[in-house]
C-alpha cells in the first residue's frame, strides 16, 4: 500500500434530531466536532413507513407547496 494517501480517521459526535448523540469514526470535520443531522432514520418517511412528518422550516417543501398551491399537490 502507498503511504500518505489515506485520509485520517477521527472520532466525531453525531447529534440526531431527537437529541440523541453517538460517536463515529469518520474523515468529516475535525476530532471532537459535532455533526447535527436535519433528517435521520427516526424522522425520515422512508424508514418510518410514512407515519412521521418532516419538519420543514421554510425549505424545499414549503417552497413547493407555495409555488403549486391550488393545483392539488
Amino acid at each position: 500500500m502507498k503511504k500518505d494517501i489515506h485520509p485520517d480517521y477521527h472520532i466525531v459526535d453525531v447529534k440526531m434530531t431527537d437529541g440523541t448523540i453517538f460517536q463515529v469514526r469518520t474523515t468529516w470535520g475535525s476530532e471532537g466536532d459535532t455533526l447535527a443531522l436535519d433528517i435521520d432514520p427516526t424522522v425520515h418517511p422512508a424508514w418510518t413507513g410514512g407515519t412521521s412528518r418532516l419538519m420543514d422550516q421554510g425549505g424545499r417543501v414549503s417552497k413547493f407547496k407555495k409555488k403549486y398551491e391550488g393545483l392539488g399537490f
